[in-house]
């Protein structure tokens, strides 16, 4: 076995096995002081100054030919990969590559970016404003950490974007003697191989994680490394480590660090395969006909505050008769009520077109802080089968599971990790406390220039979309394009149908008809365009203002629903105001929004005596109940997210290493 190969098998068996638990108790309250001590040591300004002093290199470095300026960035490389780069090489080092930014892309980075840069290679979280140029700035890092040698990941939120990004900073990384590598959905094995062994990689979210919990299969239950030496010496005709995929994680740098980092953090990661067992797939079938049966508040009671179920004492009577004479997979009273559980809550808290959608007689799942389809994940514990008997479509048999991996615990595995997005602020401590990044915040290259109105909330739907439709008829009229955001497919489609009363022409983006998104962006920013959208619309992209469009005012952006976090808001509103361009945006909610009842019952009866004989809220009553929404909403995903954690913990302690992790 080579030195290469010992070297990655040693890398993944350590990150293995050296996974260390959160601090807790005393020890959290002591690690959460340490972040804020450390604090200082992060701050902006810091990074501007240092940002500074690499442009005012700029004069002195023009001149240089490219094969000087090659020449330099290789020896700094030698010197990063024997950990021998002072601070003022690094400065040096980010002035070449500023340089070459300009010759080979036709950019010149920022000082914001370079800022943005230089935090990055710190280990920090950024937030950076959308369309202030992340991709340029994570490229920058990226050259960094590749002059390690280990690998560095940049982490995208879908295959398109990460092709892209790869291909747009290629000729950057050539000059620099880095190779690239892109990892995508239908990507092979030994492609795979191949791209993560080169200097810099490009992939998503999901696709990284799954090849990590791959090669731990492919590692097996081995306990040490001894063992997998031997296994090597055993095996000459193919080595253990040419079985592994990955080399190990030594870098990431996430891009929309929020989504992945904060919303994704409770999702687990699973490697499954087929069970066989067509009897349970069966049941599933007769549960859904069961539940059609049963009456809400008579047989069962829902909790929608905390997506529950419960059958009442007439309930349980009332299966017990329905049940007694199927027998078999219903002969054990506890199993027949899980199996009602399961459809009930399919039947009454999982809708068509807000939580899922039907692709050629299949299930697909909606991501609902994104509103994109996630056509390769499925619900856990029987419930994807479960909303596939209610819709009627074939019910795949439930599936084993062999490995699990949640995204909050391999992100912790990275010997590095940092990332970067518009909207991070909000979640600074559960940061620090779960990964222990720091955040550093990084202003705008040019001011501002969106406006926006305080948030309505009306007491009526029918109300709220009345007002909307009035906001749309008089921006319209001025020429403007507007963008219309919602949090499910249903109301998108519910508002495009409104448009098409009104006689006003207009595009739909959402999870449907995701397809033509590159196509409706491009198009989003022209004149007198109106789109409605999902939360997915353009993330990631830039809607480009026309000439025209700037003049008359920009883009104006408005939200129809309440989201859980405020971060959800401030994406939205990122989409109009990009790089100082004009832009203004309008909130309308209502009280009978599907949010309200959910998460807050209580103000949502006192927010009813506010606005009672009223058509809206005063704006000091919809601040206050706005902020109260997001608080909840945030305390209700803390605690999941801490769920997770304690579960991850768990399973290390008492599992250890095993398939059904």
């Amino acid at each position: 076995m080579s030195t290469t190969q010992a070297n990655a098998c040693w890398r993944i068996f350590t990150q293995r096995v050296g996974e260390k638990p959160r601090p807790r108790g005393l020890d959290a309250r002591w690690h959460a002081l340490a972040g804020l001590l450390r604090k200082p040591a992060y701050r902006t300004a810091r990074y501007l100054e240092l940002a500074r002093r690499i442009t005012a290199q700029e004069a002195a470095i023009t001149e240089l030919p490219d094969d000087q300026i090659r020449q330099a960035i290789q020896q700094a490389r030698e010197q990063h990969s024997r950990s021998r780069q002072s601070p003022q090489s690094l400065l040096d080092t980010m002035a070449l590559l500023r340089e070459v930014c300009r010759r080979k892309l036709d950019m010149h980075p920022y000082p914001v970016q370079l800022a943005g840069a230089l935090a990055l290679c710190d280990g920090t979280l950024i937030e950076m404003a959308t369309g202030e140029g992340k991709t340029l700035t994570a490229a920058l890092a990226a050259i960094i950490a590749g002059f390690s040698g280990k690998g560095c990941h940049v982490v995208t939120v879908n295959d398109y974007l990460a092709q892209r990004d790869a291909d747009l900073m290629r000729p950057l990384y050539t000059f620099c003697g880095l190779s690239v590598g892109v990892i995508q959905q239908d990507t092979p094995p030994p492609q795979r191989q191949e791209a993560y062994r080169a200097d810099i990689t490009y992939g998503t979210n999901k696709e990284i994680a799954a090849d990590f919990l791959r090669d731990r299969l492919t590692l097996g239950s081995l306990n040490n490394l001894g063992r997998s030496i031997l296994e090597n010496i055993s095996s000459p005709a193919r080595p253990l480590t040419d079985q592994l995929i990955q080399r190990g994680l030594g870098v990431a740098i996430i891009d929309e660090a929020d989504s992945i980092l904060i919303d994704e953090a409770v999702t687990p990661l699973i490697i499954s395969g087929e069970s066989g067992n067509e009897e349970e797939a069966l049941a599933y079938e007769q549960a859904a006909e069961i539940a059609d049966t049963l009456l809400d508040r008579q047989d069962y009671q829902v909790d929608r505050k905390h997506r529950r179920i419960k059958l009442t004492p007439a309930g349980k009577e009332h299966l017990q008769e329905l049940t007694d004479e199927l027998g078999g997979f219903w002969a054990g009273s506890r199993r027949s009520r899980e199996m009602i559980d399961l459809a009930l809550v399919a039947k009454e808290l999982y809708q068509r077109d807000r939580h899922y959608t039907l692709q050629e007689d299949k299930v697909v799942i909606i991501d609902e802080s994104t509103g994109r389809l996630m056509p390769d994940r499925s619900w856990r514990d029987g419930l994807h089968q479960a909303v596939e008997a209610k819709e009627q479509v074939t019910v795949n048999p439930p599936k084993d599971t062999f490995a699990r991996i949640s995204f909050q615990k391999f992100y912790g595995l990275y010997d590095k990790l940092c990332g970067m997005s518009g909207t991070v602020r909000e979640t600074t401590a559960e940061l620090w406390s779960l990964y222990d990044l720091q955040v550093v915040m990084i202003p705008p290259h040019r001011p501002s220039c969106r406006t926006g109105t305080a948030p309505q909330i009306f007491v009526k739907a029918d109300q709220k979309w009345q007002a909307i439709l009035e906001e749309i008829h008089c921006i319209h009229q001025t020429g403007r394009p507007i963008l219309i955001g919602t949090r499910s497919v249903l109301t998108s489609e519910h508002l495009s149908a409104l448009l098409q009363e009104e006689g006003l022409d207009h595009d739909v983006l959402n999870a449907v008809n995701h397809e033509q998104e590159a196509q409706i962006i491009a198009q989003a920013g022209q004149v007198g365009r109106i789109v409605v959208a999902t939360n997915m619309a353009g993330r990631g992209t830039d809607i480009k203002l026309s000439p025209e469009a700037l003049q008359l005012g920009g883009l104006h952006v408005i939200a129809t629903e309440m989201n859980e976090s405020s971060r959800l808001d401030r994406q939205l509103f990122g989409r109009c105001g990009r790089q100082g361009d004009p832009g203004t945006t309008s909130a309308f909610f209502s009280l009978e929004d599907e949010l309200m009842p959910r998460l807050a019952p209580d103000l949502l009866r006192l927010s009813r005596c506010w606005g009672l004989g009223r058509k809206k809220l005063e704006p000091a009553s919809s601040r206050a109940l706005l902020s109260s929404v997001h608080s909840r909403a945030n305390r209700q995903v803390r605690r999941l997210r801490k769920r997770v954690m304690n579960m991850d913990h768990w399973l290390s302690e008492q599992l250890g290493f095993a398939g059904a992790e």
